[in-house]
């Protein structure tokens, strides 16, 4: 027997709703769990300023009285407006092989949807860009990462049963730190210095940084994403929130500002160290142990280093900036021993990213899809 429960959004149901996941990929190696309080606070409308423009419903599907799946129907209503449409969304969805299961929390998800008038399904996707999307068709045997989604292989075969059918793939890059900054780079990176007036700017207080540049960052990133796929912009509560959660965990040597004569914002590069391992080994719970590994994983030995966000000035794009980002990054690479970087998910039609990767050996090791279904009308 298959029962459809309404998750309500209270903390001790949305912990239920998260740790499904942790629970179905128990032994996966290469599954990376969430920061628990991290997925607590998306999901929980009393602390996401995405709520302001966004409304949520939160289902689990029990077989024979026990956990199966997990699913979130969501509405960007700021997004729809912008372009016209009645698109609701799918994400945080997870479930065990069971067809019957699978079938029945996206009823209830579409169903919800249509209830609010809404005409079509997209997903994997979260309330803005900043969350996780896609759901992994390739590359199930390579680590996770903190920032994408990890899914089982038959997870493609049953949406697409559904009557899913593709809407978007990104793809995502492993690089070779190399031991020095490649030639053609270095040279880039001066004449557009020269050219352009430009210059890389360091800090060594987060503080400092949150004042100078923690608006002018996010304003960035809806300015360089604003045409991408599903790209919803930040408001300035969210600004706010994404400041506070985000800029005092991150390492300093890892993030480069590149600034035009007058000090304006032209360019921003965010790298942090992989947090798989410290995830995995956390549960990703801080207490009562977790912290110690995310501690070591923000601060230890390392391997590997995630590019987690790359931002230019539309009007500085192809015009080799990224060059100056990567001439004083990769000397903080080679000095914190990372031999491997990789990138965040970028959209299979976005060339003007994927070539910043040309002077590095690269390969692309996964992929991952939204998908996309009309819904028909309540009977």
């Amino acid at each position: 027997m298959i029962e459809i429960k309404r998750i309500k959004p209270s903390r001790g149901e949305l912990r239920k709703f998260t740790q499904f996941q942790i629970d179905l990929y128990k032994g996966s190696p290469w599954y990376v769990p969430p920061l628990v309080f991290d997925d607590l606070n998306t999901l929980d409308p009393k602390k996401n300023p995405a709520f302001d423009f966004c409304e949520a419903e939160y289902f689990m599907a029990y077989r024979d009285g026990k956990p199966a799946g997990r699913i979130a129907a969501i509405i960007n209503r700021q997004l729809n407006e912008k372009q016209g449409t009645h698109t609701a969304r799918f994400g945080w969805v997870d479930f065990c092989d069971d067809p019957e299961v699978v079938k029945a929390l996206f009823e209830a998800a579409e169903e919800w949807a249509r209830s609010k008038g809404m005409q079509r399904m997209i997903g994997p996707l979260g309330f803005t860009d900043l969350d996780k999307e896609g759901c992994l068709v390739e590359g199930f045997e390579e680590l996770s990462t903190m920032n994408t989604i990890y899914n089982y292989p038959y997870y493609s075969a049953r949406i697409e049963e559904l009557g899913y059918k593709k809407d978007s793939d990104w793809l995502e890059y492993v690089m070779d730190v190399p031991e020095r900054i490649p030639e053609k780079y270095d040279r880039i990176a001066e004449i557009v210095k020269k050219k352009y007036g430009l210059r890389v700017l360091k800090y060594t207080s987060k503080k400092q940084l949150r004042k100078d540049y923690g608006h002018a960052l996010f304003e960035l990133i809806n300015e360089t994403y604003a045409g991408l796929y599903g790209y919803s912009p930040l408001t300035q509560r969210q600004i706010d929130y994404y400041i506070k959660m985000y800029l005092s965990m991150l390492n300093l040597d890892l993030i480069t500002l590149v600034v035009d004569r007058d000090d304006r914002l032209v360019s921003v590069g965010i790298s942090m160290p992989s947090m798989s391992r410290a995830l995995q080994k956390s549960k990703g719970k801080i207490f009562p142990m977790g912290w110690r590994h995310l501690l070591k994983g923000l601060n230890g030995p390392n391997d590997r280093v995630d590019l987690f966000l790359v931002a230019v000035k539309p009007e500085y794009q192809s015009k080799g900036v990224n060059a100056l980002l990567f001439q004083d990054l990769i000397p903080h690479y080679i000095a914190k021993g990372y031999r491997w970087a990789e990138s965040n998910p970028e959209l299979e039609t976005n060339a003007k990213v994927q070539s910043q990767w040309d002077y590095f050996s690269r390969r692309q090791h996964r992929r991952r899809r939204s998908y996309a279904k009309e819904l028909a009308p309540s009977k």
